[in-house]
């Protein structure tokens, strides 16, 4: 257990302070993996600049990937916002539950999604000709492939970040698989 702390908004550099104010108005609070951020003057603006780019994923599509490669990661934190964010996109909880373990038995391009985000993360990009075709051949598109390896890599910042840091979990907290 780390004791990295969560700092409060007067404890973090101005233009911290800004992205705290604009957190709140937007999401109803600071979520303590982003306040952590903040410790650095230019980390939480930077990762939510790049985390929030545009993407040819939809919105459920970047969930699929956060769910997928958090749990590989092991990241209690992100599989339980995640998990909530997954609900705001329309999941089922026993969809989630699928889609953390990298599959969608209820869409086959979903399924894909999951599995291939799970591949490139434990791989570490290394997957085989037949598994890139898998995706291609599910619909996905060249430009999907650049996004996907992006929002994986955002992604793999915050489990990574939480994995070192171990601040508290403000959400929900996800069943163990």
């Amino acid at each position: 257990m780390s004791n990295f702390s969560v700092p409060t908004r007067d404890q973090v550099s101005e233009s911290n302070q800004a992205i705290f104010d604009n957190l709140q108005k937007a999401v109803g609070f600071v979520p303590n993996i982003y306040a952590a951020m903040a410790h650095s003057k230019n980390a939480l603006g930077s990762y939510l600049q790049f985390s929030g780019s545009e993407t040819s994923l939809s919105k459920k599509e970047k969930e699929v990937v956060d769910l997928a490669v958090s749990q590989l990661n092991g990241c209690r934190y992100c599989q339980s916002a995640h998990t909530a964010i997954g609900k705001m996109n329309g999941f089922t909880d026993d969809q989630i539950i699928e889609l953390r373990k990298g599959t969608a038995s209820w869409d086959n391009k979903t399924s894909v999604l999951a599995q291939t985000s799970k591949l490139i993360a434990d791989k570490r990009g290394k997957i085989s000709n037949e598994e890139l075709e898998a995706f291609f051949n599910a619909g996905f598109t060249k430009e999907n492939l650049v996004d996907l390896i992006v929002a994986i890599g955002s992604i793999t910042i915050t489990n990574l970040f939480h994995n070192v840091t171990d601040v508290p979990i403000d959400f929900p907290i996800a069943p163990e698989l």
